[in-house]
């Protein structure tokens, strides 16, 4: 199975070029039977895209665009999505184990109830998306990720690791977030420092937490 290696945590990716390994084109991923498998769906613009009670297993998705998406309930195993717009997505209670999510938009999404176990997040656009009650169960990498005014709530995110991603006023509300890997990026825009108890951070972001916290606890900052 191919690997990649984020600070501490390796990430195992769907293998998508094993050999004897066939994806059939399909027009849709909506399934009498709740499984489509060995797929490849891509190059499509949709006015909504709803999804409940499904499994994809071993595929890929690629420059889906839709302006309405439900998911409920979708589970996702090996499978990579890329080059798609997903929108302000409501994907609920689901799990997704060696998914690959790259360059695609997310901006607003709602995630809620989602198990992440060998999951890694690339070059996506999460602006003011919102994590409520996600976990963690495996090795969980976002990169490169522009996650501008997020909020992570009542979510584990332990040993998660973000690396060079946009943090600007994003909000980690109350959780765990016990060795999450905050180094290599910019943190003095944060919010919720005090929820951030046992995370990894590198010696120079000290004072990035400092002004983070000064803004969180609405400080003013005087010679007088």
């Amino acid at each position: 199975m191919p690997t990649r290696t984020f600070g501490h945590v390796t990430v195992t990716l769907p293998d998508l070029h094993e050999a004897g390994l066939y994806l059939s084109g399909v027009d849709t991923l909506d399934s009498p039977r709740g499984i489509v498998q060995d797929f490849a769906y891509g190059d499509a613009d949709l006015r909504s895209l709803d999804l409940a009670d499904t499994q994809l297993i071993t595929g890929r998705i690629t420059g889906v665009r839709s302006k309405r998406v439900e998911f409920e309930g979708l589970n996702l195993h090996s499978v990579e999505i890329s080059g798609s717009d997903l929108g302000s997505v409501r994907w609920n209670e689901s799990k997704l184990t060696r998914v690959v999510v790259r360059d695609t938009k997310l901006m607003g999404a709602a995630l809620d109830g989602l198990v992440l176990d060998d999951v890694l997040f690339e070059g996506c656009k999460l602006d003011f998306a919102t994590f409520e009650k996600v976990r963690a169960t495996g090795p969980v990498a976002f990169v490169g990720c522009v996650l501008t005014e997020a909020t992570f709530t009542d979510c584990d995110l332990s040993d998660v690791v973000f690396s060079e991603c946009t943090l600007r006023l994003t909000e980690f509300g109350a959780g765990r977030y016990r060795d999450a890997d905050l180094r290599s990026n910019d943190l003095s825009g944060i919010r919720g420092v005090a929820n951030l108890a046992k995370v990894r951070i590198a010696p120079a972001q000290q004072a990035d937490l400092a002004e983070a916290l000064v803004a969180d606890l609405d400080i003013s900052i005087s010679d007088d």
